[in-house]
């Protein structure tokens, strides 16, 4: 997964990501995303999953009761927290090698922790990844951007987008 190294995980935060991924698993969901937001007793997780199918706020709900009691078992938080669960979204972050790939074609907005080509914040179609770097078209150029870069990426929600993907039964596609 994409992650911004300026950020100070918790040392207990990849034990979460274990189970949680044990769960999403056993709904046939992936976890595509665990977010630490906060500290202390104003810890915020979030939890994004996905499927082939999307994912029901029911099937959020259970998922998140699930989780909690395997947390209440396990006890890998030293302080109390707020658990939130939910799919990705239509504009949903891009984390992984494999999400560049998969959405190589749609409109996209990235952030690099360092600049390159004198910009920090790009916005344009996504090519797709290679060699390690992001690919992307920007007002007809062509911009490569190392991944190692990237702080955060996600999709641009385009009402184009939303229509056709309407037209093919609801399903949001790459």
């Amino acid at each position: 997964m994409v992650r911004d190294r300026r950020v100070i995980e918790p040392a207990w935060a990849r034990e979460v990501e274990r189970l949680a991924a044990a769960v999403a698993a056993r709904w046939g969901l992936a976890l595509v995303g665990l977010d630490v937001v906060g500290e202390g007793r104003r810890t915020i997780l979030r939890m994004n999953v996905e499927g082939p199918e999307g994912v029901s706020v029911e099937t959020c709900a259970r998922i998140s009761e699930e989780l909690s009691r395997a947390l209440d078992l396990h006890d890998p938080i030293p302080h109390a927290y707020t658990l939130e669960v939910s799919s990705p979204g239509l504009d949903r972050p891009l984390r992984s090698e494999e999400d560049f790939r998969r959405f190589a074609g749609r409109k996209v907005e990235v952030t690099t922790r360092e600049p390159v080509e004198g910009r920090r914040r790009w916005k344009g179609r996504l090519i797709g990844l290679d060699g390690g770097q992001v690919v992307l078209v920007v007002d007809a150029q062509t911009a490569r951007l190392p991944l190692d870069h990237v702080a955060t990426a996600r999709l641009v929600v385009e009402m184009d987008d939303l229509r056709e993907d309407l037209t093919r039964g609801g399903r949001v596609t790459p």
